[in-house]
């Protein structure tokens, strides 16, 4: 329990944690402190001094962001003097400061907007004319409005500590100083947490500049589509159309805070694409074309055909799909087809892990306080990217030591790595195994590492008092992660606990193998299939050439609805209830915020609909929490689980995997001895870093559909004119675009600080 102090706020005495920062204990305690440079968790800087406070004995008024409470201390929040200290630093920040909230994306949402409305009368005594600065692009998907800027420099440290990258710095001095980018433009992960943080419309959505008004927006808190982290965010809708995704926490207190990555924050473009699958569509006879149909027709089609193939159905879930969906679609093919062919479309299957766990996974708050992280392959920063932020606070804010064995120098590692362990190509097998049990001179010549700094490693965790975090990539061959799962627990001791977390690819891969035990392979389900249910798409779709029937469901055509003889529109996540299960085994909720587009239906709805025709009844009660109630009674981890328990965002359910002890894992391990004993004996090291954004730019079906990825994956080429948008001036291979450039190079600064024109 912590140690607690007595101190007196505004005549009250509160009793407080030792240690705990002024300008959080009044917050808590109720008694608002204006601030804009202040962040929690981030580094001080104590320059837009609005959060002044009196404290008895000191000389003069203090910033309570700098002020850790001390026993005995008295402090004012409230008066005369504070107040016109903080009504003089107010009109400061108006000085250069524009009047013109009615056309800012941030009106009504702007922390300065706010903090003045909420004074009333602040004096403008200044006279001199206003610092204008033209309104620009720092990149395809970030605007800036300098002129707006407070220099609370909030975006200067998030892209330090949170990104490591650096990207956006103060430039110049005095009056002059402005936020900006080496060049004019920025060449980062593009996250876009610069722009959630800004107090003011100075760092600006340009995927959502101009669409709406921000309060006419309505809000609906759910669950990134994209990460298996499980950010929490708020889709904001006006219309049946979705605008715009924050992480900012009026709306949303979640595991994440206010941090979102470029795929969760700006990809959904896809939601209202007029390229969506508008209704349900069949192909009466192999190769002919797809004709449109009615539901029941649809239905009706699919149900015969799975009726005429028997037991020879097969199920094929995508790790997209929410917990309900894929439940679902298990139960039709048990139930409906009386089948056991189901299988999960997962490039890397979690199963050797879960069946394997020696400890307990960890959360991402155990992450960001823990005192040792090991990461053994993977590249969070590129698909992970919360579990990368949580690493990088660790070591930056927190002291911890991060430990990474990869074949690649990632960027992570050059941002935050204390200790690099740069092993061979493809050598991640022979490492595992000497981790789990001894480094010998075989193992250390495949890995091409000396023992030095495997006697690094081994003292690090040696003297790690606290939390051990083993962080399994998604590289690792199956056998190695097994026996990493096994072993871990043996790194224990009674100053130290050890905690796993795992690194799939998708945003509901645990939980598509929660609700999947007893799965086939992809092959072997389509193997022994002659018609095949599938939700969502293959990883590679050749395994249905030649099949009598392939039914599919999906929001667009795509390489596997090619083999389709009926495709069903499902609705996105935007459109849907459910849940997810991201890789710290937290459940979370999926909430409808739009009604589905054109057609389209839940993917659980459509199974069962499709099972009901075959004359079997999936789900009693035809809503998603009844079939989350299934999944409660069916699967051990979600025993007792209901929605409402998971309606606290901010405090996420975790399940509770059973831990198998030490394993016999003989067979894995003399797996991993054969197939070391084939590795070269002088392995290559890879020396160069990927770029940034080699996978997080990556065009894919969802993410192709918001028009500033082209560019992005296309090397996010600089325009000539800053001022007007990149997608006017480039095609979208990231070429120069012929049409349309006369009229961006005639756009000049004089356009945009004119009265009049466009100011």
């Amino acid at each position: 329990m912590a140690e607690t102090i007595k101190i007196k706020i505004n005549e009250q005495e509160f009793e407080v944690d030792k240690g705990a920062r002024l300008i959080d204990v009044c917050r808590e305690k109720g008694f608002g402190i204006p601030s804009f440079c202040y962040y929690k968790d981030l580094e001080l800087q104590a320059s837009c001094r609005m959060c002044l406070v009196r404290i008895e004995k000191m000389p003069k008024l203090q910033t309570s962001c700098t002020i850790i409470c001390t026993d005995g201390m008295v402090v004012t929040t409230q008066s005369e003097e504070v107040e016109k200290a903080q009504r003089a630093m107010g009109e400061f920040l108006l000085a250069n400061h524009p009047l013109d909230c009615p056309v800012c994306d941030r009106g009504g949402e702007c922390e300065l907007q706010e903090i003045i409305f909420d004074w009333g009368d602040v004096e403008q005594r200044f006279s001199e004319n206003k610092n204008a600065q033209p309104e620009k692009y720092l990149s395809p998907i970030v605007a800036n409005d300098p002129q707006r800027c407070i220099l609370c420099k909030r975006c200067t440290r998030v892209c330090s500590e949170w990104m490591g990258e650096d990207a956006i710095e103060a430039g110049n001095r005095g009056v002059n100083t402005v936020i900006g980018t080496y060049g004019g433009w920025l060449n980062c992960s593009e996250c876009g947490n610069c722009i959630e943080v800004c107090p003011t419309g100075t760092l600006l959505d340009a995927v959502y500049r101009h669409e709406t008004r921000t309060w006419e927006l309505e809000q609906t808190i759910t669950t990134d589509t994209y990460s298996s982290d499980g950010m929490q965010l708020s889709l904001g809708t006006r219309g049946g159309v979705v605008h715009r995704i924050v992480a900012r926490d009026r709306y949303v207190n979640g595991l994440n805070g206010e941090f979102l990555d470029i795929k969760a924050r700006f990809a959904h473009g896809f939601v209202n694409h007029a390229d969506r699958i508008k209704t349900p569509l069949i192909r009466y006879k192999k190769g002919g074309k797809l004709i449109p149909a009615t539901w029941d027709d649809a239905i009706s089609f699919a149900a015969a055909k799975f009726k005429e193939a028997g037991k020879s159905v097969g199920v094929i879930a995508s790790p997209r799909l929410t917990n309900e969906a894929i439940f679902t679609l298990k139960r039709f093919a048990a139930e409906a087809a009386g089948s056991d062919n189901y299988a999960v479309s997962e490039r890397h299957d979690l199963a050797s892990v879960f069946d394997n766990l020696s400890v307990p996974l960890c959360s991402h708050n155990d992450i960001r306080f823990a005192k040792t992280i090991l990461l053994i392959g993977g590249e969070p920063e590129e698909e992970q990217t919360y579990t990368a932020k949580q690493i990088r606070q660790a070591v930056r804010n927190g002291g911890a030591k991060f430990i990474c064995v990869s074949d690649t120098p990632t960027n992570l590692i050059h941002q935050a790595a204390t200790q690099f362990i740069h092993i061979n190509e493809d050598s991640y097998d022979a490492f595992v195994l000497g981790f789990a049990g001894e480094f010998d001179d075989a193992i250390l010549g495949k890995l091409g590492v000396e023992k030095a700094e495997i006697d690094d490693l081994a003292t690090a965790i040696g003297q790690t008092e606290g939390d051990l975090i083993i962080m399994i990539g998604n590289n690792l061959s199956p056998e190695a992660q097994a026996v990493l799962a096994n072993a871990a627990a043996t790194f224990g001791s009674e100053t130290r606990r050890v905690l796993l977390h795992p690194l799939p690819l998708y945003n509901n891969s645990v939980g598509a193998h929660d609700m999947t035990d007893g799965r086939m392979t992809v092959e072997e389900a389509a193997k022994n299939s002659k018609a095949l249910l599938i939700g969502g798409s293959l990883q590679d779709p050749s395994v249905l050439d030649g099949k009598d029937f392939v039914a599919v469901q999906e929001l667009f055509e795509t390489e596997t609805t090619a083999f389709a003889d009926v495709i069903f529109p499902a609705a996105s996540f935007a459109e849907i209830d459910g849940t997810y299960t991201n890789n710290a085994g937290n459940v979370q909720r999926v909430r409808m915020a739009i009604e589905p587009v054109h057609q389209a239906r839940s993917d659980w709805m459509i199974t069962a609909a499709i099972a009901r025709e075959m004359g079997v009844e999936l789900i009693d009660d035809l809503s998603a929490s009844a079939v989350f109630r299934s999944i409660a009674d069916s699967v051990p981890a979600y025993a007792g689980l209901r929605y409402p328990a998971l309606k606290d965002e901010s405090n996420p359910v975790q399940l509770k995997y059973g831990l198998s002890g030490a394993n016999d894992l003989s067979v894995q391990v003399a797996l991993l001895r054969k197939r070391i004993e084939t590795m070269p004996d002088e392995g290559t090291k890879i020396t160069s870093t990927p770029r940034i954004g080699h996978k997080l730019f990556r065009l894919t079906t969802m993410t192709s559909k918001t028009p500033q990825f082209h560019l992005l994956a296309n090397g996010n080429p600089k325009p000539e004119n800053l001022l007007v948008s990149p997608i006017v001036q480039f095609n979208p291979d990231g070429t120069p675009r012929a049409e349309g450039r006369a009229e961006a190079a005639a756009v000049g600064v004089a356009d945009r600080v004119a009265p009049g024109k466009n100011y």
